[in-house]
Formats: C-alpha cells, structure tokens, sequence
C-alpha cells in the first residue's frame, strides 16, 4: 500500500535532530468510519507509532472541554462564533498524539494530514492544533494543509508577533516546528523597517528545518536586508511555555 504514495523527502536532512511530536484533536460527530481510501487521501493509515484515542460527551466531557478555554478560545468565540458554537454541540472528539524518532522522510507527517482530512470529511468539523495555536475549518485544513500534495512546512508553523517593552520594537517568534523536529525561532527587538525581513529570515529557516536541515551553533546570517553579524543560538527546553519546544534565538550583533 505504501508503495503507491510518494514519499514526502527531506532534501536537507542532517543528523542529530529531535523527536518530532504531533498532536491534533478533531471535533465532530465520526459514529462508524469506513476504511481509510489510501491512494485518495495520499495516507498509510494510523502510523504505528501514533496514537488516536476517540472520546464522547457523554463519557468524557472534560476531555471535550479542555481546549475550550484560553485566548485562543476566546479569539474563536469572537472571529467565527458559528464554528465555536458547532464545536459546543461535538458529541465526539478524535485526538491524535505521536512522538518518534527523527527520520529522513515526512511520511509520517503525510499519513496523519490525510488520516485527519478523512475525519473531517467524515464528520468532523474542526481540527485542533496546538503546536500552532491554531483552530482549523475544514476548508481551511482542505486547501493549506491537504491540497498542496506536499509538507509546505511554513504551513504548520505560525509567526507570531509580540510587543516588546521598548515602544516600536517587536518579537517575532515561531510555534510548530516541533512537528518536525526542530526548534523554533526567535528574534527579539526588530525595528518596523526590519519586519519583512524578520518574517522572510523565519520562513527560510521553517523551510530549511522542515526539510532536514540543522541550525549550527553560532550560524552567521547572511541576507542583505538584515545587517551583518547577526547569529544563531541554542536554547530553552520542550517546557517553555512561549514555544512548547526548544528554540534558536538569532540575536543582533550586539549581542551575539
């Protein structure tokens, strides 16, 4: 079966890396699922090391509820109360949790995008994903995550923003690289006329990690919209709250 798939390469891969982890729950209403179409849904099935628990509202209603609380569920309740409220009437919710070894491929990464796109084309009506902070419609999932036919890593990672003590300056910051194995990113006190950059340095190193790549210790950047000097570090730990993950903080000269 799995000759029929292609596999999802890491052109770039190097050892050592990490142990990517993934972890999705999808709301809806699933009742009795048929086998998996694997050529349709571009996916093997539940890889082995993967696990995928299914949970009631009549059994387990704290299960359901515990990620119905937050900023993040604060912000759904505001941007799109429609899906909020369809997620309030879930009567199931599917969680998908897997930790392996590192490996060359994303093949693991291409059977639980399609095993989660057959749930929501059988029921389910929302995916959870809280590597990225992120609430999925099924049509947003269909067309970002599934339709492309290939890993896309910059679309299971987010840039986030945040202001910095000093006015004008902002952090940005990554969530998700974890799925792949890698440690997130970080840059902190980036001036307005840098932000285009900082947002191009962080896609390029989603990319080149998504694929395989590691960041040497003390990496030199080297793009001619950011000033030269700037390197890359090592830090934090998987309980770092600002990213659930290792990170590389890429500093200024200054500070490097």
């Amino acid at each position: 079966m799995t000759a029929l798939l292609a596999d999802w390469d890491r052109p770039y891969f190097l050892e050592p890396g990490g142990e990517p982890l993934l972890f999705y729950a999808v709301y809806g209403t699933f009742g009795s699922l048929p086998p998996l179409p694997t050529s349709e849904f571009r996916s093997a099935g539940t890889p082995p090391e993967c696990e995928l628990s299914h949970y009631d509202s009549q059994k387990h209603r704290d299960v359901l509820a515990q990620f119905k609380e937050g900023y993040l569920w604060d912000q759904l309740l505001v941007e799109n109360s429609a899906l909020a409220a369809a997620i309030d009437d879930s009567e199931e919710c599917l969680i998908l949790r897997m930790e392996r070894d590192d490996s060359e491929t994303l093949n693991y990464l291409r059977d639980c995008v399609g095993l989660i796109t057959f749930l929501l084309d059988h029921g389910g009506i929302t995916v959870y994903d809280p590597l990225m902070f992120k609430w999925w419609s099924p049509q947003e999932w269909r067309t970002c995550i599934f339709e492309p036919g290939s890993p896309v890593p910059r679309h299971h990672v987010v840039i986030l923003t945040s202001e910095e003590p000093e006015p004008n300056l902002t952090w940005f910051h990554t969530r998700g690289m974890r799925k792949f194995g890698r440690p997130d990113l970080s840059i902190h006190n980036v001036s307005a006329e840098l932000n285009d950059a900082a947002i191009d340095l962080c896609n390029r190193f989603i990319e080149f990690q998504g694929f395989g790549g590691v960041i040497p210790e003390g990496q030199a950047i080297r793009m001619k919209s950011l000033p030269a000097g700037m390197t890359c570090h090592h830090g934090g730990s998987v309980d770092d709250p600002d990213f659930n993950n290792f990170h590389v903080e890429i500093c200024w000269p200054e500070c490097g």
